[in-house]
């Protein structure tokens, strides 16, 4: 497969990923917001999601005000911001139309539908008052385009590389998720059971985790337990583990003569998780723990770039 034609079929899946992870974490701040607390932790809150996607220097230079409205505009519908819904899909659907001869014709469809659709709730969103329609509709459609891939498209490269964005996305995400919100609730959550209890609840719900928390521990939710769920659990589909089984599976299946060194770091990377515990990752520190993982996921895809997409040089020509 030619490296363009592999590259934005990478990064059209990263973009839809990234987009469905927003409209995640989103649609839970919300929610949060609507539960009573005081000023200073909502702001807390916002601030956090504005952290969790590296954007507070972005966000202050357009907005004087850190509300939810304010959040809402900048994270889904501002088209200057590089990472807001309506930008992710935008390079989703782009991606998607530069490579229509490598996709069957229902993948091209569903991500042409996407747009098209997103254009018209961009242009008529006053109308819709309750933000958590658009957030569900993009999850929605999220989800319809991973099924459309998987059930109309041949396990080919295309295929392959399709998948292979999906799942480094979702690493990235997950272990960010986790990092951010841990870290916000470090110093608070052993003072008010009722603000830990909605804080995890809420964390779990933003990665479709909480009946799949109740099903495997049936107990109380500990920050403990919800590591070792996101981190550590081979059956949970966005946990780390999972992510890095399904990433090292593609390797295996498109390797080149130079991705030797790429698969070895990836296959590593996964056998730390694999035989991890979740006790000494917390007596280590969590968030040392992320951060490294961070490093290594973003190497990791650097990697990937090296090894089978478009140069730098090509992508600017």
């Amino acid at each position: 497969m030619l490296s363009r034609t592999a590259d934005h079929l990478f990064w059209g899946a990263r973009y839809m990923e990234r987009a469905e992870n927003s409209a995640r974490i989103l649609d839970v701040t919300y929610q949060t917001t609507l539960l009573p607390q005081s000023t200073e932790s909502a702001e807390h809150n916002l601030a956090a999601l504005l952290k969790l996607s590296e954007l507070e220097t972005a966000f202050a230079a357009r907005y004087s005000q850190l509300t939810i409205d304010n959040i809402l505009e900048f994270m889904i519908w501002d088209k200057t911001n590089p990472a807001s819904i309506y930008s992710c899909m935008r390079a989703a659907r782009e991606n998607a139309h530069a490579v229509r001869g490598s996709v069957t014709t229902e993948v091209w469809e569903t991500q042409n539908s996407m747009w098209l659709e997103l254009q018209d709730y961009a242009n008529n969103r006053k109308a819709y008052l309750d933000p958590t329609m658009i957030l569900e509709w993009v999850k929605y459609r999220s989800h319809l385009s991973r099924g459309v891939v998987i059930g109309t498209m041949l396990k080919d490269d295309a295929w392959c590389f399709t998948r292979l964005g999906t799942f480094l996305e979702r690493a990235d995400n997950t272990a960010r998720i986790l990092d951010v919100k841990y870290l916000a609730e470090e110093g608070k959550r052993k003072n008010d059971a009722h603000h830990e209890f909605y804080h995890w609840n809420a964390l779990l719900r933003s990665v479709s985790a909480f009946e799949i928390y109740r099903k495997v521990y049936r107990d109380v939710i500990t920050p403990e337990r919800v590591a070792e769920l996101l981190i550590l659990r081979p059956d949970m589909p966005r946990s780390l583990v999972a992510c890095l089984q399904e990433i090292i599976t593609i390797l295996g299946l498109i390797h080149n003569q130079q991705s030797q060194e790429t698969e070895r770091r990836a296959g590593f990377l996964h056998a730390e998780l694999k035989y991890a515990r979740i006790s000494d990752i917390l007596d280590t520190g969590l968030h040392a723990y992320l951060t490294r993982f961070l490093d290594k996921i973003n190497d990791l895809g650097s990697r990937i770039s090296h090894d089978f997409l478009a140069p730098t040089l090509e992508k600017a020509a």
